[in-house]
């Protein structure tokens, strides 16, 4: 079969898979064994996906993944995430939306030791959400700065998503990991600032709460973040100084939290027991996907369908600005079709080499990625993110949520503005480190 019609077909078949509610990591791993067979035969085809399943199992890079996971467990279970909205809460209680910002910035610091979107905003959501309904806060405003404060789990490092970049692409994660920071501080302000203007332009959407939701002084709610700060001192502090690799951060992560969460009486056996289930069910799934996309990426590099990508593009003579702007534009497409996983999987391999043969910095792409993927989080029709706090808020319609993260959409697209035009935004970090 002519590669021509090969590749749309196998393309087809997957979406029409996942169309049907076929787990991602097993439709990608069936049409890429499917194409593969179609160019060098069953047994050929069969034999390199056995390989390809035995290789990622005993990949000792792939273990940062379950650690990382292991860590954000102990530490949701732990109740951090209360200790830190709490905290946050105390500081900034005073301004009109403080608890909004208070939201914000504690799904900022949350995501320093989750580093999943959806378990950062699940998190926050149960906590921060009865709060501001309580106090008056209106609906569109409450789901709508906590389904947008969720997305920074994954830029703020430890990320899952960057884990997985930097593995498919062999990308440095602790480059990675540097270069998220900066990004996420802006994006956090960027999103206060948007608290700011939407309660300015409406001022009943957050009424002037003159009474401290906590009853401690402002001082005393450092105690509350030192778990958090403690933590992420030791994983990136450790990348940053050079005394850890990141799988080696990683594992110091997971034992830390299990100490802290020992040591302030927060975890019992059932809970480190219920930490190492979820642990592994994650694990698996992520595994599971990661182990498609090895198969699907091998099926578009015997198709040779990342260097057609390339000769495209270089036959439409765009500039590289122009190329980055169109690629943006297809993940924009694609987020309003697909989950953030099936993102990054399915479009890395083709657009990597693209980028990377225009001479783009991969740490820089990388970050511009996840951005974008943070977008598709919180845009229709998909917007996994505002599913998740629309089931924690059923008195608030889907639309209103919808239409409160509206804004901070804009304000993700200006950061994404952002980065493009100064990359050094991004690469800052990563260069003073190396």
């Amino acid at each position: 079969m002519p590669i021509e019609i090969l590749v749309p077909l196998v393309f087809g078949l997957l979406f029409l898979l996942l169309i049907l509610g076929a787990h991602l990591g097993l439709a990608m791993s069936a049409v890429a064994i499917f194409g593969t067979t179609m160019i060098i035969g069953i047994d050929g085809a069969l034999a390199l996906a056995g390989l390809s399943v035995y290789e990622s199992a005993q990949s000792f890079d792939l273990s940062v993944i379950p650690l990382f996971v292991l860590m954000g467990t102990f530490a949701s279970k732990s109740g951090i995430s209360s200790d830190l909205f709490a905290a946050f809460n105390t500081w900034l209680h005073h301004r009109r939306g403080g608890l909004a910002h208070a939201s914000i910035a504690a799904c900022a610091a949350f995501g320093a030791v989750c580093g999943s979107s959806l378990a950062t905003a699940a998190t926050m959501g149960r906590v921060a959400l009865p709060e501001m309904r309580r106090f008056g806060y209106s609906g569109r405003l409450a789901t709508g700065s906590i389904a947008a404060g969720g997305t920074i789990g994954i830029l703020i490092p430890p990320s899952v998503i960057m884990l997985i970049y930097g593995i498919l692409t062999e990308t440095s994660i602790s480059e990675l990991f540097l270069a998220g920071i900066i990004p996420g501080i802006l994006l956090t302000l960027f999103f206060m600032i948007t608290v700011v203007i939407m309660t300015r332009l409406d001022p009943k959407s957050a009424p002037l709460i003159t009474d401290a939701p906590a009853a401690e002084p402002a001082g005393s709610a450092f105690s509350k973040v030192w778990p958090t700060i403690l933590l992420f001192i030791l994983v990136i502090g450790g990348i940053y100084s050079g005394v850890f690799t990141p799988t080696e951060a990683a594992g110091f992560g997971a034992v830390g939290a299990l100490l802290i969460g020992a040591l302030m009486r927060r975890l019992s056996f059932r809970q480190i027991g219920a930490s190492l289930t979820d642990t592994a069910q994650t694990t698996s799934m992520i595994f599971l996907i990661l182990i498609g996309a090895i198969l699907f990426s091998g099926f578009l590099s015997l198709s040779g369908t990342p260097a057609l990508m390339g000769n495209w593009v270089v036959e439409q003579a765009l500039s590289p600005l122009l190329t980055i702007a169109l690629i943006v534009g297809i993940y924009i497409l694609l987020g309003a079709f697909l989950d953030t996983m099936a993102m990054i999987i399915l479009s890395v391999p083709i657009f990597f080499p693209i980028v990377t043969n225009m001479g783009f910095d991969p740490v820089w792409f990388g970050v511009l990625v996840v951005l974008v993927v943070e977008l598709a989080l919180i845009t229709p029709p998909m917007g996994i993110n505002v599913f998740v706090i629309k089931g924690l808020s059923k008195d608030v319609p889907l639309a209103q949520v919808f239409l409160g993260v509206l804004p901070f959409c804009l304000a993700l697209l200006v950061m994404i503005i952002l980065v493009i035009a100064i990359p050094e935004v991004v690469t800052f970090l990563p260069e003073l480190g190396s």
